[in-house]
């Protein structure tokens, strides 16, 4: 095969990748809410809590609320302490404090992974209704006595309407 015949394909193998994507993503009509931050050089620091907004409109139907978590096997724990700072439309303030298990009792990484990169979606409440219509900010700061915590590489949120 020449080398214009090569580029083509690949050309043509990337476009279709991208629809695949395109096409699961777009297919996910459960789906609320779902943003995740880069943590800066994979280190992430307790004074830089990621911070995300979402707008609610249903305060009827329940929900799920998932905590994402990208980390790569250089992360030094099994497992990592949240705290997470819920911010409602009327100011109240809730504050919760998580732990999550990133690697199993034998030290196999939990999630899914390619290569050492390892995600994880992790139910954080279930079936909840958002008590008031508007703009939530929620705040998440890695609790862990190492500070700062290295092997970090995304934290986030997603919320979907529970079945």
């Amino acid at each position: 095969m020449n080398q214009l015949n090569r580029t083509s394909c690949c050309r043509i193998a990337g476009i279709f990748g991208l629809l695949v994507i395109l096409l699961f993503t777009a297919c996910d009509s459960n789906r609320v809410f779902e943003e995740n931050i880069k943590i800066a050089d994979n280190i992430w620091a307790a004074a830089k809590p990621v911070v995300l907004q979402m707008n609610i409109t249903d305060t009827v139907l329940p929900h799920n609320v998932y905590i994402n978590i990208r980390n790569a096997s250089h992360y030094p724990f099994s497992n990592i302490f949240l705290f997470m700072n819920t911010t409602f439309p009327d100011g109240k303030l809730d504050r919760d404090t998580l732990e999550i298990m990133l690697a199993g009792k034998d030290g196999k990484w939990l999630g899914e992974g390619l290569g050492d990169i390892w995600d994880n979606r992790i139910l954080f409440k279930k079936n909840v209704s958002f008590p008031l219509k508007g703009e939530y900010r929620f705040e998440l700061t890695q609790a862990m006595r190492l500070d700062p915590l290295p092997g970090i590489m995304d934290v986030g949120m997603r919320v979907e309407r529970s079945n």
